[in-house]
């Protein structure tokens, strides 16, 4: 059986693209809150920024790892952001770029005031690599909340989803900021709801009482 739905009336539904920035002081002033979403090139960031939002082409998905070059800005309401950060954790990306990310991102997280949470997208099969880990010191220093998002997991079976899952858990549970896992898939409707809720409750969103309908 697949997650219960909910109805489609939720606040991320409004998402807009905003702006794009190459540099953290390029970014729109800090007011009011934004969550940021993170993962290695090919790790599903984009798609799962898409779906939660309900826009197909919301952020560019590509076949080709590493496209995603700056920082995207997305308005979801008045004083409400998702910000998509570059996935630098790819061998063809050059060394240049991935350094000159690295700053920025690190400038990101110690300077942005208004990030109130980060998503950090990792493909089910190969997660904890060295940009994860790097993300989540980011997160540590300034004991900022962190989601985990476990994509791809139609890839797996119910009982491997479940084990990586714990697996993950287990290996952070002795980070000092808080930090939650969950599987997340778009072609199976996996955790979806689960993580527009997070999302919607950093940003200070209520998401929608409705009633759920079960769908097997």
């Amino acid at each position: 059986m697949k997650e219960s739905v909910l109805t489609s009336a939720h606040p991320l539904r409004q998402t807009r693209f905003t702006t794009s920035a190459n540099l953290v002081r390029e970014l729109p002033p800090e007011e009011g809150a934004e969550v940021a979403f993170a993962g290695r090139s090919n790790a599903g960031k984009s798609s799962a920024l898409n779906t939660l939002c309900d826009h197909s082409q919301l952020a560019r998905v590509s076949k080709t790892p590493g496209r995603t070059q700056l920082l995207n800005v997305f308005g979801v309401s008045e004083g409400a952001r998702l910000i998509d950060l570059p996935g630098y954790g790819y061998a063809k990306v050059p060394g240049a770029m991935r350094d000159h990310w690295r700053s920025e991102l690190q400038r990101y997280f110690d300077e942005r005031e208004s990030l109130k949470g980060l998503i950090l997208v990792m493909d089910i099969r190969h997660p904890l690599k060295e940009f994860d880990l790097q993300m989540l010191e980011f997160c540590a220093h300034r004991l900022l909340p962190c989601h985990v998002l476990l994509t791809k997991a139609d890839k797996l079976g119910r009982g491997a989803q479940s084990a990586t899952a714990a697996q993950v858990r287990k290996q952070l549970k002795e980070l000092t900021q808080p930090t939650t896992v969950q599987t997340f898939s778009m072609p199976a409707r996996i955790g979806i709801d689960e993580a527009r809720t997070v999302v919607c409750g950093w940003l200070g969103l209520a998401m929608p009482e409705m009633p759920r309908k079960e769908t097997v």
